[in-house]
């Protein structure tokens, strides 16, 4: 798992490769990824969009980004988490991501970006 605080939200990632999902004879690889969202703050804030930068080891990106996430812009309240579980699709056994999150203050509607630490998207065969 790794970690990450910004202005007071915290974002922990950790991944799971799919075989069941993915078709390495048509360079399809499925990885799932769990996420994290702690307020550490003293006022509620919202997630309002997120930005990611996808890697895969042949050096190809793509960039994805939209509102919410999981179709939700989740308010967390201080103290809560917010957890939530994607998945994304690579064309080689590795790679990673990494991103920002763009929260809004509720207590006067400010806004500012959270990173998302990079977490690499690697099938367990690769690691002996």
């Amino acid at each position: 798992m790794v970690t990450a605080i910004t202005d007071g939200v915290k974002v922990s990632v950790e991944t799971v490769y799919q075989p069941e999902y993915s078709n390495p004879a048509n360079e399809h690889y499925m990885f799932a990824y769990r996420v994290e969202i702690s307020n550490l703050s003293d006022y509620a804030v919202q997630l309002m969009r997120r930005q990611w930068l996808i890697f895969d080891s042949n050096s190809s990106r793509r960039e994805v980004e939209g509102e919410g996430v999981v179709g939700l812009q989740p308010i967390i309240q201080p103290g809560e988490t917010h957890v939530y579980v994607s998945g994304c699709n690579l064309k080689t056994d590795m790679g990673s991501m990494k991103g920002t999150y763009l929260m809004k203050r509720d207590i006067d509607g400010s806004e500012f970006d959270v990173d998302i630490p990079e977490f690499q998207l690697v099938a367990p065969y690769r690691l002996n």
